[in-house]
């Protein structure tokens, strides 16, 4: 971390913009978890403070993420709060060893256009979800990324919601510091040398403040408490104790199938917080790789992510978080994209925002109970117009169909659905696209004469799959008794077995319609096969 702080300048106003952002978040997702709100607190100091520590992501910030809440919040209730922090624990030893038996690679695996929509399709949401907000409307709670809402409505349904019960101030508000950060983006700013040092979202938060206070002289026009940040009065560290007896035996309430469920042995609790265990280190690790290949397209200077070490990383961080009464952490995209545009360059900007987040736990200054919501939501708008700035369309659009499909099926799946699922159908949909490439240039075929002879060249793709025999065998049907054919294998990195043995097929009948047939660099699918004059004869073709 020493060499990070020649960043100071840059990184700590960045780790400002982030905890301001962070703390609605963290207090968010923790009601939503049905936690208490101090453990989303303490999920983000451990994702600041410890998970930072352990990373080399240079801009990627870690704390309790949304996408968790379906699991967390029935968890919680099934096997009680003390016993779901030991599930957190064990979740992070999991993760651990998975970073150590390298299953971090599998990020790697995620075509461009999947991480490319994940980063636009998160933008949108971002701009979605914070509308209601803007206009004063905040019964969802903030980090709401799910398609249906925790109050009910679902994304779009929210907005017509938010403008009937609008509030004028904080529409006022919102309006006042878009502009202020729209400003601060212009060229007559820039110019200024303090520009640099205080950062547009800061100033936003500032004049927000100002704003709330200035109109709380107003019966009319005064903020309500659900409109501020809400932090708790009193917050007291603990360690809890790991009692699997303490599960309600008489009635644990299953919130996912809605029924009562009597008589739970401590077996039975033991088996429930593994099987929470396994699930949450999937999903996290999961959640942290993805954002860790967006957050590192986003980064301007392109650095790499080691994705193992990641995983080492977030196993840590979940440890400690359980350990002493938080949330699971992951790396969190809302949070790193905040990050990267508030100017940040090292991982000292995520350290920074943790221990804004300590300071916070220990003194509870009374000023961030007046930050406006609608304030946070004008910063959180300029974050989600850069994510999905209409040129990434376009860029994604010149790329060609077998790019611009996945981009907009990852982009609309994770809208209607949920960042994971969005995930997968956006991957599936890049998988099919590979495919039907794959498909429909399987081969290309050459006709030409020679010394009176047709001879037809069949120069195959670098991969060849089973999808691709129909295309094959329509191909060599139409070559003519008499003729040569030539096969060329040459440039061939994957074949199926299916195709060749329908290659090995084709040259057992074409003996006797007096076709002549090579191959090139097929040797060793030959000598697999059992016909020795097979083997003889492509020996002879060299």
């Amino acid at each position: 971390m020493r060499k990070e702080l020649k960043h100071w300048k840059t990184d700590v106003p960045s780790g400002l913009i982030v905890f301001l952002v962070a703390i609605p978040l963290c207090l968010g997702i923790a009601l939503a978890s049905g936690a208490p709100a101090l453990s989303g607190i303490i999920a983000g100091i451990v994702g600041g403070l410890v998970v930072t520590l352990f990373s080399n992501s240079s801009l990627g910030v870690s704390g309790p993420a949304a996408g968790l809440v379906a699991i967390v919040l029935p968890a919680i209730q099934y096997l009680g709060f003390q016993n779901f922090l030991l599930a957190v624990v064990l979740s992070g030893v999991i993760q651990f060893l998975l970073g150590c038996f390298r299953a971090g690679t599998i990020g790697y695996y995620f075509p461009t256009a999947v991480i490319k929509g994940m980063l636009v399709a998160i933008g949108l949401i971002i701009i979605l979800k914070q509308i209601p907000h803007a206009f004063g409307y905040d019964k969802d709670y903030e980090g709401d990324l799910a398609f249906v809402q925790s109050d009910g409505y679902n994304t779009f349904s929210e907005l017509s919601h938010a403008i009937q019960a609008s509030t004028p101030t904080a529409i006022i508000i919102s309006v006042i510091c878009l502009g202020i950060l729209i400003l601060w983006e212009t060229k007559l700013i820039k110019k200024f040398s303090f520009s640099k040092i205080i950062q547009g979202p800061l100033v936003a938060v500032v004049a927000g403040i100002v704003l709330g206070l200035g109109f709380s002289g107003v019966d009319s026009m005064r903020l309500s408490a659900d409109h501020l940040v809400s932090l708790p009065d009193t917050i007291a560290l603990t360690f809890p104790h790991f009692k699997p007896s303490e599960v309600n035996a008489e009635a644990a309430s299953v919130v996912s199938e809605g029924v009562q469920t009597a008589g739970i042995t401590d077996f039975q609790a033991v088996v429930a917080i593994f099987m929470t265990a396994l699930t949450l280190a999937i999903v996290a690790s999961l959640e942290s790789l993805l954002c860790a290949e967006a957050t590192d397209k986003l980064d301007p200077q392109r650095r790499q992510t080691d994705l193992n070490r990641e995983l080492r990383a977030q196993g840590i961080g979940n440890f400690v978080s359980g350990l002493i009464g938080g949330l699971p952490v992951t790396q969190v995209i809302v949070r790193s994209s905040t990050n990267i545009q508030s100017g940040a360059q090292s991982r000292l900007a995520a350290f920074v925002h943790g221990l804004f987040l300590i300071v916070c736990v220990v003194a509870i200054p009374t000023v961030l109970n007046l930050i406006p919501l609608a304030s946070l939501a004008a910063i959180l708008f300029i974050v989600g117009y850069k994510l999905a700035h209409p040129s990434k369309f376009l860029a994604m659009y010149k790329l060609g169909w077998n790019q611009f499909l996945p981009f907009m099926i990852t982009i609309t799946a994770i809208l209607f659905t949920d960042l994971l699922r969005g995930i997968g159908i956006g991957l599936v949909a890049s998988i099919f696209f590979i495919l039907k490439s794959n498909y429909v240039k399987s081969f290309w075929m050459t006709t030409m004469e020679e010394a009176g002879r047709t001879v037809h060249r069949m120069t195959l793709a670098e991969s060849v799959f089973f999808l691709n025999k129909g295309d094959i065998q329509s191909a060599l049907l139409q070559v003519e008794p008499g003729a040569k054919l030539v096969i060329d294998g040459s440039d061939t990195v994957h074949i199926d077995q299916d195709v060749i043995d329908l290659f090995n097929d084709f040259e057992t009948n074409a003996g006797f319609q007096e076709i002549e047939v090579h191959r090139i660099d097929f040797q060793k699918e030959a000598k697999s096969d059992d016909d020795p004059a097979r083997v003889k004869r492509l020996a002879e073709a060299g």
